[in-house]
């Protein structure tokens, strides 16, 4: 039986309760300190107003880093698939004579 871990993460100097999968912690308390260090780094960088003007560059900032590594694994997996053709046609024309 997997029990649930009870731990806090902070953000942006709140606490948050949660209750995770042991496997799920270490990601998480990862997580948080980078959101953290991100924070401080809009806000040295930046004229921020407001905490939540920083969260939503926070996450702009995450989600696109995101969307790049599913653009950058798909152009990779299409240039696999092509080696892979090319590799199959070889073969084919190989066994062939």
């Amino acid at each position: 039986m997997n029990e649930k871990l009870k731990i806090k993460i902070s953000i942006a100097d709140r606490i948050y309760p949660l209750t995770v999968d042991p496997s799920q912690e270490e990601g998480l308390q990862s997580a948080s300190k980078k959101i953290d260090v991100m924070i401080k780094q809009f806000e040295q960088n930046y004229a921020v107003r407001d905490k939540q003007d920083v969260l939503a560059m926070c996450a702009l900032q995450f989600a696109s880093q995101l969307e790049q590594k599913q653009i950058e694994k798909t152009e990779d997996s299409q240039e696999s698939l092509e080696r892979l053709k090319t590799i199959n046609d070889l073969l084919a024309t190989y066994l062939e004579k």
